[in-house]
C-alpha cells in the first residue's frame, strides 16, 4: 500500500474516518493505524482534553455551537500537525464546510456506515458512549438514529471518497475493505459519488 492518497488532486498523505456513531471510526481508525504504522488520532477524545471536559459537558454546558468551534479548531490543528496519521472524526465533523475541506485536504476520506437498528443495537450496548455523548434530539435511539443519520447522509457522501458497510463485519475485515479500497487507487481523480464496498 502505497502512502499516497486516492489520487485526488490536492489531498494529503492522511486518512479520515467520518460516519455516525457507532460506525467503528475509533476501533477501526486504531487497527488501521497499527496495520499500517501511523500514528492514530481521535478527535473527540483531543477535543476533550484541550477542553478539559466531556463532549456531554460542552453540549450541556455551553451548547452545541460551542462545541462545533472547538470540533473545527482542534481538527484543522490535526490537519496540520499529524498530515500522515489516521484519524477518527466525531459524528457530526460533517456539518460545516470548514470541516469538510479541511477533511479533503487531510487525505482519504473514508466513510464508514451501517443500518440505523445495527447502530441502535451497538449504542445501546456501549456504556461509554452511552454516558459521555449527547442525546441529539429528543427522539428515541432509533428514530434519532434514523433522522439524524437522513440529515447528515448528503455531507458524508459529499466528503467521502468511499463508502465502507461496518455491519455484519469484524474490525479486520473492515480494516482490510479499506486498504483494499486504498490500494486500488488509480492516479486519477476519483468520481465524486463515493464507491461503496459492502
Amino acid at each position: 500500500m502505497s502512502d499516497s492518497s486516492i489520487g485526488r488532486e490536492g489531498a494529503g498523505p492522511g486518512l479520515a474516518l467520518v460516519g455516525y456513531r457507532g460506525t467503528g471510526k475509533s476501533t477501526v481508525g486504531r487497527l488501521l493505524a497499527a496495520r499500517t504504522g501511523r500514528p492514530f488520532v481521535d478527535a473527540d477524545l483531543e477535543i476533550e482534553a484541550r477542553a478539559g471536559r466531556s463532549i456531554r459537558s460542552i453540549f450541556e454546558e455551553s451548547g452545541e455551537p460551542e462545541f462545533r468551534d472547538w470540533e473545527e479548531r482542534v481538527l484543522f490543528e490535526i490537519a496540520e500537525a499529524r498530515p500522515g496519521a489516521v484519524l477518527a472524526t466525531g459524528g457530526g465533523a460533517i456539518l460545516r464546510e470548514a470541516n469538510r475541506r479541511t477533511l479533503r485536504g487531510f487525505g482519504v476520506v473514508v466513510w464508514l456506515w451501517a443500518e440505523p437498528s445495527v447502530l441502535a443495537r451497538r449504542l445501546g450496548a456501549d456504556a461509554r458512549t452511552r454516558a459521555s455523548r449527547p442525546a441529539l434530539t429528543t427522539a428515541g435511539a432509533l428514530d434519532e438514529i434514523a433522522d439524524v443519520l437522513a440529515a447528515r447522509t448528503p455531507l458524508y457522501a459529499e466528503v467521502a471518497d468511499a463508502r465502507i458497510e461496518t455491519g455484519g463485519k469484524s474490525v479486520a475485515e473492515v480494516v482490510d475493505a479499506i486498504l483494499e479500497t486504498w490500494s486500488h487507487a488509480t492516479a486519477e481523480a476519483p468520481p465524486r459519488e463515493p464507491h461503496s464496498c459492502s
